[in-house]
């Protein structure tokens, strides 16, 4: 598991230099939202985060796969499902014009609440 854990570091290491770009995520969620998966090969372990552009990412939660699919996993289904509506009420605020997404930040987002 520590080897699992190790890698995980190396990729989000490799993304802070790279950036986040999209060939580097398995999308999880659905079509319509930006919750995606960081894949480790040969890992059990899975990482679920929220992908706004290629340099921002929010990291989310995550923890062993022991299942085919997330949806079949009470723990996981329920990480992402709190990222799935994270990821709603980010983008009603970024709509309204209450957050806005510069470069690599979200401004604005300092004083709201999201309630999930």
């Amino acid at each position: 598991m520590q080897r699992d854990y190790q890698m995980i570091l190396l990729a989000l290491d490799k993304i802070a230099s790279h950036g986040a770009l999209e060939r580097n995520f398995r999308p999880e969620g659905k079509m319509n939202d930006n919750v995606v998966a960081l894949p480790i090969e040969k890992s059990r372990l899975r990482l679920y985060c929220l992908r706004m552009t290629d340099k921002i990412l929010i990291l989310g939660n995550g923890g062993e796969k022991t299942t085919k699919t997330y949806e079949e996993s009470e723990e996981l289904k329920g990480y992402v499902i709190d990222l799935q509506k994270f990821d709603a009420l980010l983008k009603s605020y970024i709509r309204a014009g209450e957050i806005e997404i510069k470069e690599t930040k979200l401004v604005g987002v300092e004083n709201k609440y999201f309630e999930l």
